[in-house]
């Protein structure tokens, strides 16, 4: 244990305090990553870490491959869901829910696999950007009648 006192002013007694080792040290912090549920019910909540980062996986996805497919064949959105783009979506969409699910039942959250510019936040913009540019993209062609491009 430390005393410490203090200088008076205008002739007031000296107070001692005491300040213990104990309060000086900053409590150890955890170094174990917080533990992630993987009960089904958690991960699609409306708040989990699935629905949210599966549709922007999806989103960014179908949004490239819709440009791609508008710019090489001239094909608008609608066109391209009737000539096969139904089962082709089905397909990645299994697939990409399958991927993004695995580390999540195995307890692995996604902050922690972030780091440097390829961070989960990163991650969720983009997907919400697409969202938008997926929705912009088939709207914008609807009243246009026709492809963008």
């Amino acid at each position: 244990m430390m005393r410490v006192s203090s200088m008076a002013k205008d002739g007031q007694k000296k107070q001692p305090s005491t300040v213990t080792n104990a309060s000086k040290v900053p409590p150890p912090s955890s170094s174990s990553p917080p533990k992630v549920s993987t009960k089904f019910s958690k991960l699609f909540a409306f708040s989990g870490p699935a629905p949210e980062r599966i549709n922007g996986r999806l989103a960014m996805v179908g949004f490239v491959s819709a440009l791609a497919v508008e710019l090489y064949n001239g094909q608008d959105v609608f066109a391209q869901i009737s000539n096969g783009g139904v089962s082709l979506f089905v397909a990645t969409s299994i697939l990409l829910t399958a991927a993004s699910l695995v580390p999540l039942f195995k307890g692995v959250s996604v902050e922690s696999k972030s780091d440097g510019i390829m961070t989960s936040d990163a991650e969720l913009l983009n997907g919400r950007l697409a969202m938008l540019g997926l929705v912009a993209l088939v709207f914008t062609e609807y009243v246009k009648g026709g492809t963008l491009v």
